[in-house]
């Protein structure tokens, strides 16, 4: 699924122009880019979090010329699967109980 197929799924499913689901969407992945960007963890229940992870300096080597580069520090972005997603993928999802 890309951007464009979430923008318009939401779209046809909340019943609002492709516009305002944009917003929506933009809006969302803006906020998750700031928190991240502030090393705030993001939790969303059901579905996962993501946490920046902090690797440390190290020594790498070129692959083309052979040569030894220092890598610097860096954060990267951690995604880990919820406990409900990851049973909806491996089972497929609970019936839901009326």
């Amino acid at each position: 699924m890309t951007k464009a197929d979430l923008i318009n799924l939401i779209s046809e499913k909340a019943g609002i122009t492709r516009v305002k689901a944009e917003t929506v969407v933009n809006t969302i992945f803006d906020s998750m880019v700031e928190a991240l960007m502030r090393d705030d963890r993001i939790e969303i229940r059901g579905f996962g979090s993501f946490v920046n992870r902090q690797y440390g300096a190290y020594k790498g080597r070129n692959p083309r010329t052979g040569e030894i580069i220092n890598v610097e520090e860096k954060k990267l972005p951690f995604f880990k699967v919820g406990k409900e997603l990851k049973e909806d993928i491996n089972n497929g999802p609970k019936k839901k109980e009326s």
